[in-house]
């Protein structure tokens, strides 16, 4: 494909209750392809299959392409396939009264009986039989006897198929609805689709496809079928097995642009040593015959890592906007003024938005949150003896990060300790845990009365313990 020649590239993603991340890749892809060409991109909402079709599903697909910055400024459509079932219809006819399709009532207990072998496929039984259109009997297309089919992908070649072993597949059932191929075929030709960039798992249905377009006399897209996903094991992606579902990613508190720079990552690379690129640097080198044919890996923890490179990159102001979701669903009320006050010591320490309501609890729970082990592990001896110190320094101190950190080193240096082992029971005292933002700048927001508090109830704990 030239990156100056036009094209028209669909996305078909069907409502199954989530919207996978391959899914998510080759809706990127088809993305960056069309934005390269100045062509478009078509959504199409596969909707035909009436058990797999909700309209909150449909709604869930459109929300997830508009999170990865694909609004409807992007695509044309939203299409639906079931709007175009009289097209399809008509198709299946076509290709009956041109004799490239036949009625067949055989189930498959009856191939398997004929042929002895279940995993053999359809053995044509029905082909000379003459029948009509009734109950039990499913439209058949009629694949070539000899030859080969020739599939031109951007990724693979041209794989060829012998015409031979492809058997004859149903086109239309029983009731009269049409399958996903013959469906996918009518919908491409009628919207003019020239490229198709879709998961190698589909590679096989191809060959039965472009059958379908020559019959109905359409020139067949140029294929692009993308590698699999697969996870550390390096079994594919499953939803029954695997954490997919982008919305799960987007809940978490992963951005849109990590996902997206981390999900172009699946299969190609740009050049240099680099992998945290620019969005516009991606849709300038991104050339889709330059994706590899090998399993992309899905490897969340770089993803995490993705995330908290491009959380860092954030403007302040920014950040505290993207925080501010997963503050309001938080179990205690946030001042928004105090919030942006920590915002800058927290914005280094997350690799995920939804961690900013443990990172910053403390500052606005009445009490410090309860945290059993790193109390135990803070408050040993001289744990008492610190505090003890550090409530009595702290009572006239300047209120600012470095008279704080200086008074508590000279108590620590009184009893040989370091910095870091002087520190920890205040910390827990605090804030209630071992580890956190910077210690004394969150003191000196929070404020002298309620640190001191907070000190000598730690203090009264330790005597009780006593």
């Amino acid at each position: 494909m030239s990156p100056t020649s036009a094209i028209r590239v669909r996305f078909a993603p069907s409502p199954t209750g989530i919207f996978h991340v391959g899914g998510a890749r080759s809706a990127l892809f088809n993305w960056v392809m069309a934005a390269q060409s100045g062509g478009t991109l078509v959504l199409r909402i596969e909707d035909t299959d009436a058990s797999r079709n909700s309209p909150e599903w449909t709604e869930g697909i459109i929300r997830a392409l508009a999170w990865l910055g694909m609004d409807g400024e992007q695509y044309e459509g939203p299409y639906f396939q079931s709007a175009n079932a009289d097209k399809h219809a008509e198709a299946a006819q076509t290709l009956k009264d041109k004799g490239r399709a036949y009625y067949c009532d055989c189930t498959r207990e009856a191939v398997i009986a004929r042929t002895g072998d279940q995993h053999k496929g359809y053995d044509g039984f029905c082909r000379d039989r003459g029948l009509e259109p009734g109950p039990g009997r499913a439209l058949r297309f009629r694949t070539p006897d000899d030859g080969q089919t020739t599939v031109v992908d951007l990724l693979r070649g041209k794989p060829v198929f012998e015409n031979a072993v492809l058997e004859d597949f149903v086109i239309a059932r029983a009731d009269g609805s049409v399958t996903f191929l013959l469906a996918n075929a009518v919908d491409d030709m009628s919207q003019g689709i020239t490229h198709v960039v879709r998961g190698e798992e589909h590679l096989s249905n191809a060959p039965k496809q472009q059958l379908l377009w020559e019959a109905l006399g359409g020139e067949p897209p140029v294929w692009a079928h993308v590698p699999v996903i697969v996870n550390e094991k390096r079994q594919k992606l499953s939803k029954r097995r695997d954490k997919v579902a982008l919305e799960a990613y987007r809940d978490e508190g992963y951005l849109a642009e990590a996902m997206r720079n981390y999900l172009m990552l699946l299969g190609w690379a740009p050049s240099g040593d680099r992998e945290i690129v620019p969005w516009d640097v991606i849709v300038d080198e991104f050339r889709i015959d330059d994706v590899n044919t090998s399993p992309a890996f899905f490897d969340e923890k770089k993803l995490r890592a993705f995330n908290g490179e491009y959380i860092r990159a954030l403007p302040l102001q920014k950040f505290v906007a993207e925080c501010l979701p997963f503050l309001q669903d938080a179990p205690f009320d946030v001042d928004v003024a105090v919030f942006a006050e920590l915002a800058p010591l927290a914005q280094t320490r997350v690799a995920l938005l939804s961690e900013i309501v443990q990172m910053i609890d403390f500052a606005f729970l009445d009490e410090p949150p309860s945290d059993e082990q790193s109390w135990a592990k803070a408050m040993k001896e001289p744990a008492a003896a610190i505090l003890a110190a550090a409530e009595a320094a702290y009572q006239d101190a300047p209120w600012n990060a470095a008279e704080l950190k200086d008074r508590l080193e000279r108590i620590g240096t009184e009893h040989g300790l370091k910095l870091g082992k002087t520190q920890a029971p205040v910390r827990v005292a605090v804030t209630g845990r071992t580890v956190g933002l910077p210690l004394f700048e969150s003191l000196e927001i929070l404020g002298r009365d309620r640190t001191v508090a907070r000190i000598a109830a730690a203090r009264a704990r330790l005597a009780a313990q006593a």
